[in-house]
């Protein structure tokens, strides 16, 4: 289902303060009815504190949050009834069985017993977990976990799905596997608030997203908008010879829109990969490689964020 014009959620000057620290600073974002939104950014940025503040588990310091129209201050209750949320470490109960966590957490809602065997079966169904309902938890793989995880937060069929860092340390065919579950669960009209830190998961996932970077909202849009505002359709990565690194001063003017230094490489940002690439080719700067790409998220996410090392 496409996304609608009603807003789930609604923030004006979010704020999110520990004591002299200030981890989310006055953002705002609209969240709509059946979209796929992200949160992108690096460690510390505000991401997780703006999630926890969405799902009523961390108290608002300042700004406006409404969440399904309802105010998290004096509502969280009646909000929490109506969301799931997977949150970014695994905390099943490693003594049950995979079924025993579903039907366990599904008694928090007062949920019947026999719908919650039904909502049991459909659920372990749709993560593909049906032929491990009787394991325990402990020796299950990571992606099998973080998967039952995404089960139990749907036990109370909720209309609104929090997933922080879905799939952060599963191998790439679980990554692919839970992706697949979340595109689904969209089509089926959930809305999935999502922070990541993975670009190809934004891509693949989000609808629209933020980026967020030092507490601040620093850009917001659709991957390709994104992609289109910050960066430019294609990139040359080049490797120089060592030797001629040093020379390469004033070389390169004119052949991009913009060049970026790095340590073993130098990023042309162009329209026409190829075409720069001969321009570089009849300035006879020796190369020891080259590569064409499509810019990506990642382009955009270390234009406004930096690639110094965050810890």
């Amino acid at each position: 289902m496409p996304p609608s014009d009603e807003v789930l959620v609604h923030a004006r000057r979010l704020t999110k303060r520990f004591g002299d620290f200030t981890a989310v600073d006055a953002v705002d974002f609209d969240v709509h009815t059946g979209e796929a939104f992200g949160f992108l950014g690096p460690n510390g940025a505000g991401k997780t504190s703006t999630m926890r503040m969405i799902a009523c588990s961390s108290p608002i310091t300042d700004g406006d949050l409404t969440v399904m129209g309802m105010d998290p201050r004096h509502q969280a209750p009646q909000i929490k009834s109506r969301l799931g949320v997977v949150p970014q470490i695994d905390n099943l109960d490693a003594e049950l069985t995979v079924r025993e966590n579903l039907e366990m957490y599904a008694r928090y809602f007062d949920i019947r017993r026999d719908l919650a065997r039904q909502r049991t079966d459909e659920l372990l169904d749709f993560v593909q977990l049906s032929e491990r309902a009787g394991d325990q938890v402990d020796p299950l793989s990571g992606g099998m976990k973080r998967r039952l995880t995404i089960a139990r937060a749907l036990v109370n069929d909720p209309e609104m799905v929090i997933l922080d860092e879905p799939t952060t340390g599963l191998d790439p065919q679980a990554r692919h596997l839970v992706w697949e579950r979340l595109y689904r669960l969209k089509q089926r009209g959930r809305t999935l608030i999502i922070t990541t830190h993975y670009m190809d998961e934004a891509e693949q996932l989000c609808d629209r997203l933020v980026v967020m970077d030092k507490a601040k909202i620093v850009a917001e849009g659709s991957p390709r908008d994104l992609i289109n505002r910050y960066s430019t359709r294609e990139v040359l990565e080049i490797r120089v010879a060592e030797a001629a690194r040093t020379n390469l001063d004033g070389r390169l003017d004119g052949i991009a829109d913009r060049i970026e230094e790095l340590p073993d490489r130098t990023l042309l940002y162009v329209t026409d990969g190829e075409e720069a690439l001969d321009a570089v080719h009849r300035r006879e700067i020796p190369l020891e490689s080259a590569l064409v790409r499509r810019s990506s998220l990642e382009d955009v996410f270390l234009h406004l964020t930096g690639r110094s090392l965050i810890e």
